[in-house]
C-alpha cells in the first residue's frame, strides 16, 4: 500500500485565496475599462453636440 501525504490545509487554503484574488483583480481590472470607456463617451457627445 503507498502512504499518501495529503497537503496541509493551510496551504490549500492559501493557494484558493491567491487564484481567487487572481480571478477578482482580473475582474476588476476589465469592469473598471468598461466603466472608464463608458464614462468617457458621454462627455464626447455633449462636446460635440
Amino acid at each position: 500500500m503507498k502512504t499518501y501525504n495529503k497537503p496541509a490545509t493551510s496551504k490549500l487554503l492559501k493557494r484558493f485565496d491567491n487564484e481567487l484574488k487572481q480571478l477578482l483583480m482580473e475582474d476588476l481590472k476589465a469592469f473598471r475599462a468598461k466603466n472608464i470607456q463608458r464614462n468617457n463617451q458621454p462627455a464626447i457627445q455633449q462636446q460635440a453636440a
